[in-house]
């Protein structure tokens, strides 16, 4: 691609549900969105197996076939797909400045954000060997394969404590591993665990490997005041110490919190640069779905086709 100019109406960064959505949406209304689909194209989802609770899917889907569908129906609709990151950014007058990783300058009269946000990991080799097979990120996503069985989970947050109560109704029992001496987790969350009764905190607790081969049958765990070494018979391992939004290259440029995550009007997907939305898991650190995300990438297209005809330019 050669280093001139080019210009667009609608640029999407990022794909996955929010960004595919967007891109239909900014499709159908002849906004003729260019899409850079970053270096994760489908987002999280293509590192998901089995999807149950997205509508439309009866019978499931697997995360990468559901994402394939999206992404059909953006180009259906006219979207310009690259397969490429954004790696810098001017927000600075009315048409936005972009450039991808290979120096391509884009202006662009509106951008929409969908950029989304990755799990962090413990970094075990045997945590990505076993990855949806038994190790998962998502406890509201996947919990529901772990019903009557004996799981896991690695965390200390609010999120942790919200996950392991969650996953305490659908399991026999809930293993959950703080690797300090204490939760951070509100009082009222650390009230709610204390009290569930087939949920057993571990505490001074760090994981030090993953049992399994093709399914997760135990993890190793440590005990850092006594030393002393264990093993939990689990079929499920599930990984609740946050997540980090995709956002750094936004910094200085868009207001966001204390995370990275970027912040909206409420209830719309404006930022405080006029003519750049934001949409996902970039922005949405409590429901994280894939059914949200879409909402909100719907949202950030009807958004940027509104300030797009309110200024004049479609």
């Amino acid at each position: 691609m050669s280093n001139s100019i080019e210009k667009v109406n609608c640029l999407i960064i990022g794909s996955g549900p929010a960004g595919y959505t967007a891109a239909i949406y900014a499709s159908r209304a002849n906004l003729n969105p260019v899409m850079y689909t970053g270096k994760e194209p489908g987002g999280q989802l293509t590192i998901t197996t089995e999807v149950e609770n997205y509508p439309g899917y009866p019978d499931g889907v697997q995360g990468p076939e559901m994402m394939e569908d999206f992404k059909k129906q953006a180009m259906r609709f006219g979207t310009d797909i690259r397969y490429e990151m954004i790696d810098k950014v001017d927000f600075t007058g009315p048409v936005h400045k972009i450039w991808s990783e290979t120096g391509h300058e884009i202006h662009a009269n509106a951008v929409i954000i969908a950029t989304g946000a990755s799990a962090k990991w413990l970094g075990l080799p045997s945590e990505q060997k076993l990855m949806n097979k038994g190790v998962s990120a998502c406890a509201v996503c996947d919990g529901f394969f772990f019903r009557k069985q004996e799981v896991a989970i690695v965390g200390a947050g609010d999120t942790a404590a919200e996950e392991a109560t969650y996953l305490s109704k659908l399991c026999s029992k809930v293993h959950m591993l703080v690797r300090r001496d204490e939760m951070r987790a509100s009082k009222i969350m650390q009230d709610r665990v204390k009290n569930t009764p087939n949920l057993q905190v571990h505490y001074n607790t760090e994981t030090l490997e993953i049992l399994g081969d093709d399914a997760v049958t135990g993890a190793r765990v440590k005990n850092n005041a006594t030393g002393e070494e264990t093993t939990l018979d689990v079929t499920g391992f599930f990984v609740a110490i946050g997540h980090k939004p995709n956002t750094d290259i936004f910094k200085g440029w868009l207001d966001m919190d204390e995370n990275g995550y970027l912040i909206s009007v409420p209830g719309r997907s404006l930022t405080n640069v006029p003519g750049v939305f934001v949409s996902g898991d970039a922005q949405d650190h409590i429901y994280r779905q894939a059914v949200t995300a879409a909402g909100s990438g719907c949202m950030a297209a009807l958004d940027a086709e509104r300030y797009l005809t309110e200024h004049g330019i479609i």
